[in-house]
C-alpha cells in the first residue's frame, strides 16, 4: 500500500514480482483511480484497488479521515493475511486500519522521514505525526528502515522499538534493467527527482551558474516533475535559468535510462532521503555521484571513492566538485566504476528483496 500509485508500479515491481514467484497473491492499493491504474497492474498479474481520500501532501484532516475509512473498507473487503505499507499517510492510517480489520501481520517501510518531520523539529504538524507514528508502529511486527539516521531518530524519540527495526539497503536497483553504459566525453551533469526545495534544486541551479562561468560547454540538466509538496518549486521560478541556458529542463519521464546514458555525472544535492533510488540507478549505470552528506544520501557514496559528499545547502562546494569532475575526467571514470561495484555488492534489488521476504516470512 502506498499513497502514490506510480511508486508502487515502478519502484516496487521487483519486490511484488519476487512475492508472486514464491506463490503469493498481491493486491496493490493507492489513491489513484482504478480506471487509470487497474489495467496496468493487471498486466503484471496484480490486482489494484483505489483507496480514495488519501492525498500525500494535503493537510486537510477531513480528507484524512475519509482516507482512513477508505483504507479500512478496502482491507476489510480484501482480507489480506499480511500488509506492507510505505509513505507517511499510508503507513500511519494503513497500519491502524489493518489492526482494526484483523490483519495477522503488519509491516511498514520508512523510505525517509520527509520534509514535515525533518525541517521543523517544533512544528505542530511534526508533533501530530509523532503521535500518529507512535500509534501506528505499536501495531507493526517489523519496521523497515533504509538508513541508520532515520532509525536512530525514531528510536531515540521512542516511536519504534529496537526489536522492530529491520535495516535494508534502500529499495535496491534492478541490475539487469539498469546496466553499465559508457560515459560520454562531454561534461553532462544530471539531476533526476521531484522539483522541490528539499531535493536541493535551488543549490543545483546556483552551482550551475558558477560552473557555466568557467565551463560554458557543460550541460547541466534536470529531469523531474513539479510537485505539490510543501517545498515545491514552480516552473516559473526556474524558467529564467532555462532561458539563459544555465540549466536544461528535460521534462518528466517514466524511463530515466536514456537520460542516465547521456550524462557523465549524477548530482543529487538533497537535504534528506530514505536511500535515493535515483542515485542507485545512476550507480548501476556506472556514473560518479555528487550528493550531500545527509541522511540517506551518505549511504550511497564513499567520499572520494565513487564520488563526493558535499554539505547540505552549499552551492559553492557543490560547484567546486562539479568543476573537479570536468577537470579530472579519468579519475571521474574510475569513480563511476567504483559506483557500479558498490551497487552490485550492496544495492542489488534481489539482495534487498531477500531481506524483506525473509522478514515477512514469504
Amino acid at each position: 500500500m502506498s499513497s502514490y500509485a506510480p511508486t508502487l508500479f515502478f519502484f516496487r515491481e521487483d519486490m511484488m514480482a519476487a512475492m508472486m514467484e514464491n506463490g503469493h497473491e498481491i493486491i496493490a492499493a493507492a489513491p489513484e483511480s482504478e480506471e487509470e491504474w487497474a489495467d496496468k497492474f493487471k498486466e503484471r498479474n496484480i490486482k489494484y484497488v483505489s483507496i480514495k481520500g488519501i492525498e500525500r501532501t494535503s493537510t486537510n484532516p477531513i480528507k484524512d479521515v475519509i482516507g482512513f475509512f477508505s483504507i479500512l473498507k478496502s482491507i476489510t473487503k480484501e482480507k489480506p493475511e499480511k500488509i506492507f505499507t510505505y509513505q507517511a499517510k499510508t503507513v500511519i492510517y494503513g497500519c491502524i486500519a489493518a489492526k482494526i480489520a484483523g490483519v495477522k501481520k503488519i509491516y511498514a517501510l520508512m523510505g525517509g522521514l520527509g520534509s514535515v518531520f525533518r525541517n521543523n523539529k517544533k512544528s505542530f504538524a511534526r508533533n501530530i505525526m509523532k503521535i500518529e507514528y507512535n500509534v501506528a508502529f505499536k501495531y507493526c511486527d517489523k519496521v523497515f528502515f533504509q538508513n541508520k539516521d532515520d532509525s536512530k531518530e525514531m528510536l531515540d524519540i521512542g516511536l519504534v522499538k529496537k526489536e522492530q527495526i529491520v535495516m535494508i539497503n534502500g529499495s535496491g536497483v534492478n541490475m539487469i534493467k539498469f546496466s553499465e553504459k559508457p560515459i560520454p566525453k562531454e561534461p553532462v551533469f544530471l539531476f533526476i527527482g521531484r522539483i522541490i526545495k528539499d531535493k536541493g534544486v535551488a543549490e543545483y541551479i546556483e552551482a550551475a551558474e558558477i560552473v557555466k562561468e568557467k565551463y560554458s560547454e557543460a550541460k547541466i540538466q534536470i529531469v523531474g516533475y513539479f510537485d505539490t509538496n510543501p517545498t515545491a518549486i514552480k516552473k516559473e521560478e526556474i524558467q529564467p535559468y532555462i532561458d539563459k541556458g544555465i540549466i536544461e529542463y528535460l521534462g518528466s519521464t517514466d524511463d530515466v535510462r536514456p537520460f542516465l546514458e547521456r550524462c557523465s555525472v549524477f548530482v543529487l544535492p538533497s537535504y534528506h532521503e530514505g536511500t535515493p533510488k535515483s542515485v542507485l540507478e545512476a550507480m548501476a549505470t556506472g556514473r560518479p555521484i555528487i550528493t550531500t552528506d545527509a541522511p540517506g544520501c551518505r549511504e550511497t557514496v564513499v567520499d572520494g571513492v565513487n564520488g563526493f559528499l558535499v554539505p547540505v545547502k552549499n552551492s559553492k562546494v557543490l560547484a567546486e566538485k562539479m568543476i573537479w569532475m570536468i577537470e579530472h575526467r579519468e579519475e571521474a571514470e574510475i569513480m563511476g566504476q567504483k559506483s557500479l561495484e558498490i551497487c552490485k555488492e550492496k544495492f542489488d534489488v534481489n539482495k534487498v528483496n531477500e531481506v524483506i521476504l525473509k522478514t515477512m516470512e514469504l
